[in-house]
C-alpha cells in the first residue's frame, strides 16, 4: 500500500498493530502488489483483514472510501462493517458478491437497457418447477431442488446451455434427469425468465460481468470508485465470481485475498480453490502469508482437526493452539437415530441446567433431513432452538411490527433516555415481556425474536457512555435488514455443516457420523471423499470449548445394526503422520428410552405417534371433512404462491393433521412436516380451517 492520500484523522497506526500477532501484522502492513493470505480455521482472518484496511487508511496507503471488501454471506459482511466502524473507518463498502453486483447493476441499468429493472427471483423452486412441467417432467420437491442447484452450477461455472451436454458427463445429475433433459429444462427456464422479465442471482453477476467487458465507460466509472479490493473465503470463489473480480480490479494490483484450501466445501456448487492456490501464477509480485495460530478452539479440538488434515493428501496448514485447557473430544454411539436425538437433547438439557446459554450450543449434521428428529427431541424437553436456514429474521411479522413502532417513536423519545430503556418500553407494546413465556412453539419464537432486538439495543448502548439516540438504533436496524445481518436469537442452533460455515459456538454436537451420512453415500471418488473430509474438518473447528461426536448403528430400532462409524471419527483418534495429540476415549453407549402413549401406555413407534405422545387409536380416525377442507385450502394457497401444492404441505402431513386435530400452535408445531417456517406462514390459517 503505497502513500496515495492523506492519512485518515484519528487513527493511530501503532495502536492498530498492537493487538496483532506477527503474521497478522504482516498482513496489515503489507505494501504494494497482491497479497494471498492462507488462514486456517480460527486464526483471526477477519481481524487481519479489517486491521489491514484501517492501517492503510491511517498511513495514507488506502483511501477507505475506495475500498470494496467482498464476502460470501451477509453475516460476514455485517461483521466486517461492524469491526471497521469500531476501528474508525465506517465508510468502507463491505458486501457480498451478489449485493455489490446488484447495487452496481441497478445503478447502471438505465445506461445500457430499456425499461424498468427486471424482477429478481429470490427463490428458484417455483420457476424451475414450472420449467420442468413445461418440459414434460414430473415435479418432485427433491428433484426441483437438485435441478435448481445444477442450473446454478452451470451459470457460475460459465458453462452455456449449448456446452452443458458435452461437459456434464462427470456430474452427479438429479435422479431421472440426464444431460439432454437438463439442457431442455435449462432452455425452458431461460425462456421463462425472458417472458417474465426475470433475473436470478447468477444473472446479476453474468449481466454485470458482460457489461464491464463491453462498456469501457461503465467499467471506468467503477474503476474510479473502487481501487482496493479485499476478498474473504477466496477458496469458495467460482469462475464467474473470479471473472467479475478481475473486471472490477482492472489494471490495478491492490488486491488482498484470504482463504483456506482445507475449508473448500462448495465445489459441487462451482467453487474452486485453484483460484486461491493459483493466484501467484496469474498476477505478478504476489506475496503469501500464512495464519496458523488458532485462537478459537481448545488444544484437544485443534489436535483432532490437525489429525483430520493429515489425511488430506496435501501439505496442510498445521494449526497451533493459543488457548490452554479443554477436555478431550467426546465420542458417543447410539443404537438408532431416535436414541441419538434423545441422547443429544438430554446432554443439551444438562448443559443448560449447569448454566450454559442455549445460544452457546449447536447441533450440526450433514443434511437438512436429519434436523427433524433433533427438533422434536429438543421440543419435548422445552428447549428453544433456531433452525439455521429457516425464515429470515427481518421477514418475521413481530420484527416488522417492532421496527415500525421504533421508527414511529424515534423523534419522541427524550435524548436523555438510555437506548436499552427506550427499546424495552416500546417493544413491550408489541408483546415483549421481561420473562420468557412458559409456552413453546410460535409463542416462544415470537418472544425470542423481540428479545433479540432488546439484546442488540443493550449491546449498542454498552459501547457508549452517553445515551444512544433511538434514531441511531433504527438506522442500525435498517442497515442490518438491507444486508440480512440478523441479531443473535437465543436458542440451540440446528444447522447443516454447510450452513454453519463461518460460525462458532462454545459447545458443538456433531451428529450422524456414520458411513453413508458423513461421508455422504454418493461421495465415491477420491475428490468427493476429500471434500467430505474437509466438511468434517469445518464442522469440528466450529467448536470452541467442547465437541461431542456421535453416530447411530441403525436408522430405526427394529432394524438390524448395519451402520459403521464414519472413517473420519477414526481419523480423529489415531494420530496421522507428523501430528500429535491425545488418543480419544472409547465410545460410551447410551440407553434408549421408550416413549408410550399417554392414554393407553402402548409403546409409540412412528414419528406421527411420537409427535403428540399418542397412538393412532387414541388420536382418533381421520376426519374426512376436515381433510377435504385442508386439501382445498392447500390448493388455494398453492395458486396464490404459484408453486406446486406439495410445497405448501404434503398430503401425508394434511392427513396427520386431520387425524390429530391440533387446537393450538404448540400442538401444530409437533406435527411432522410442519417446521418453524410453515408454522409461521400457515399456522393461524390451518387452525382456522381445522375449526371449520
Amino acid at each position: 500500500m503505497t502513500q496515495g492520500h492523506a492519512p485518515t484523522e484519528g487513527l493511530d497506526p501503532d495502536a492498530l498493530l498492537a493487538g496483532l500477532d506477527a503474521e497478522q501484522a504482516q498482513v496489515a502492513t503489507h505494501t504494494g502488489g497482491p497479497l494471498v493470505v492462507h488462514a486456517g480455521a480460527g486464526t483471526g482472518k477477519t481481524r487481519a483483514m479489517t486491521h489491514r484496511i484501517a492501517y492503510g487508511a491511517a498511513t495514507g496507503g488506502i483511501d477507505p472510501r475506495h475500498v470494496l471488501a467482498l464476502t460470501f454471506t451477509a453475516k460476514a459482511a455485517g461483521e466486517m462493517r461492524s469491526r471497521l466502524r469500531g476501528l474508525g473507518v465506517p465508510m468502507v463498502q463491505a458486501r457480498t458478491f451478489h449485493s455489490a453486483a446488484l447495487r452496481q447493476l441497478r445503478y447502471f441499468w438505465p445506461r445500457f437497457a430499456e425499461g424498468d429493472f427486471p424482477q429478481l427471483i429470490t427463490a428458484k423452486a417455483g420457476p424451475v418447477a414450472r420449467a420442468m412441467a413445461e418440459s414434460g417432467f414430473e415435479v418432485e420437491r427433491e428433484t426441483v431442488r437438485d435441478v435448481a442447484a445444477e442450473i446454478e452450477f452451470a451459470a457460475v461455472s460459465l458453462i452455456g446451455v449449448e456446452e452443458y451436454a458435452a461437459q456434464a458427463g462427470h456430474r452427479e445429475l438429479p435422479e431421472g434427469i440426464d444431460a439432454a433433459a437438463m439442457v431442455r429444462i435449462m432452455t425452458a427456464y431461460g425462456e421463462l425468465k425472458s417472458r417474465g422479465r426475470l433475473l436470478d442471482f447468477e444473472d446479476v453477476l453474468l449481466v454485470l460481468d458482460g457489461i464491464l467487458g463491453t462498456r469501457e465507460d461503465i467499467a471506468a466509472e467503477i474503476h474510479q470508485q473502487y481501487r482496493h479490493f479485499v476478498v474473504d473465503e477466496f477458496q469458495d470463489v467460482s469462475p464467474l465470481q473470479f471473472d467479475l473480480l478481475m473486471r472490477w480490479l482492472g489494471r490495478r494490483d491492490s488486491l488482498c485475498v484470504v482463504g483456506d484450501p482445507a475449508q473448500t466445501i462448495y465445489s459441487f456448487a462451482g467453487a474452486r480453490d485453484g483460484f486461491l492456490l493459483g493466484l501467484p501464477n496469474r498476477l505478478e509480485n504476489v506475496r503469501t502469508v500464512s495464519l496458523v495460530r488458532n485462537y478459537r478452539s481448545c488444544p484437544p479440538i485443534v489436535a483432532a482437526a490437525n489429525r483430520i488434515l493429515a489425511h488430506t493428501g496435501r501439505k496442510p496448514l498445521v494449526l497451533q493452539p493459543v488457548r490452554s485447557g479443554g477436555g478431550p473430544v467426546r465420542y458417543t454411539e447410539y443404537p438408532d437415530d431416535e436414541a441419538e436425538a434423545m441422547g443429544v437433547a438430554e446432554a443439551v438439557a444438562g448443559q443448560i441446567a449447569a448454566g450454559r446459554r442455549a445460544g452457546d450450543i449447536a447441533v450440526l449434521f450433514r443434511t437438512n433431513g436429519q434436523s427433524r428428529a433433533f427438533e422434536e427431541a429438543l421440543s419435548r424437553r422445552g428447549i428453544s432452538y433456531v433452525l439455521r436456514g429457516g425464515e429470515r429474521f427481518f421477514a418475521r411479522r413481530e420484527v416488522k411490527e417492532a421496527i415500525a413502532v421504533l421508527r414511529a417513536n424515534q423523534r419522541s423519545v427524550p435524548g436523555t433516555t438510555p437506548l436499552s430503556e427506550a427499546v424495552r418500553e416500546l417493544v413491550a407494546g408489541v408483546g415483549w415481556t421481561t420473562s420468557a413465556p412458559t409456552a413453546g412453539g410460535r409463542v416462544r419464537e415470537r418472544w425470542e425474536s423481540l428479545s433479540a432486538l432488546v439484546d442488540l439495543a443493550d449491546e449498542m448502548q454498552a459501547e457508549h457512555e452517553l445515551p444512544v439516540p433511538l434514531s441511531a438504533f433504527v438506522v442500525e436496524l435498517d442497515d442490518r435488514r438491507e444486508h440480512q445481518f440478523a441479531p443473535a436469537v437465543d436458542g440451540v442452533t440446528l444447522a447443516s455443516v454447510h450452513a454453519a460455515k463461518g460460525l462458532e459456538w462454545p459447545v458443538v454436537y456433531l451428529v450422524g457420523l456414520s458411513e453413508g451420512l458423513l461421508p455422504i453415500s454418493y461421495a465415491r471418488s477420491p475428490g468427493q471423499i476429500a471434500e467430505e473430509r474437509r466438511l468434517f474438518y469445518v464442522a469440528l473447528t466450529r467448536a470452541r470449548d467442547e465437541v461431542e461426536l456421535s453416530w447411530s448403528l441403525a436408522r430405526q430400532r427394529s432394524q438390524v445394526n448395519r451402520r459403521r462409524p464414519s472413517r473420519f471419527v477414526q481419523e480423529t483418534r489415531v494420530p496421522g503422520p507428523g501430528s500429535t495429540g491425545h488418543t480419544a476415549p472409547a465410545p460410551r453407549p447410551r440407553a434408549r428410552r421408550e416413549l408410550r402413549c399417554t392414554n393407553c401406555n402402548r409403546v409409540l413407534d412412528t414419528p406421527a405417534q411420537k409427535a403428540l405422545g399418542r397412538c393412532e387409536e387414541c388420536a382418533g380416525p381421520v376426519d374426512r371433512a376436515v381433510f377435504d377442507r385442508l386439501v382445498a385450502w392447500r390448493a388455494e394457497q398453492a395458486e396464490v404462491e404459484r408453486v406446486p401444492a406439495y410445497m405448501v404441505c404434503t398430503e401425508s402431513t394434511l392427513e396427520l393433521i386431520a387425524r390429530l386435530r391440533p387446537t393450538a400452535q404448540r400442538e401444530l408445531a409437533l406435527v411432522p412436516g410442519i417446521g418453524p417456517v410453515k408454522l409461521e406462514r400457515y399456522g393461524t390459517r390451518l387452525l382456522e380451517v381445522l375449526a371449520g
